[in-house]
């Protein structure tokens, strides 16, 4: 049973940087083949998509971070990093990541609330941005 921890949120000035990460463990196939995404929920809304990153090296943003989040992931050390720069306010929200085998970056991004079942996700981590 694949495992997710994140780490890395708090408080930051808008303008400011936070790097996100994801410590997975208990991958069933090679964790190499598994598609991980960034997701987050802001208070009051939906979870949405993020980041996207699958086993090819593809990787997807979402359009209203796509210039300012990086994803990444080391598969040797089995974690997920988010590299967050220019956060405004409006990025505050809890951060969770997700695992799925053998999704495309593309599917993953195209999460739907409700509708979308990923293998895993994490318990999440608060990153807060003030103006």
């Amino acid at each position: 049973q694949v495992q997710l921890v994140e780490s890395g949120g708090g408080s930051v000035q808008a303008g400011g940087s936070l790097r996100l990460s994801c410590a997975a463990s208990g991958f069933t196939y090679s964790s190499a083949s598994y598609c991980m995404g960034w997701f987050r929920q802001a208070p009051g809304k939906e979870r949405e998509a993020v980041a996207a990153i699958d086993s090819t090296g593809s990787t997807m943003y979402a359009d209203s971070v796509k210039g300012r989040f990086t994803i990444s992931k080391d598969n040797a050390k089995n974690t997920l990093y988010l590299q967050m720069n220019s956060l405004k306010s409006e990025d505050t929200a809890m951060y969770y990541c997700a695992a799925d085998f053998a999704t495309t970056a593309q599917s993953m991004m195209s999460y739907s609330p409700g509708y979308s079942a990923f293998d895993a996700w994490g318990q999440g981590t608060l990153v807060t941005v003030s103006s």
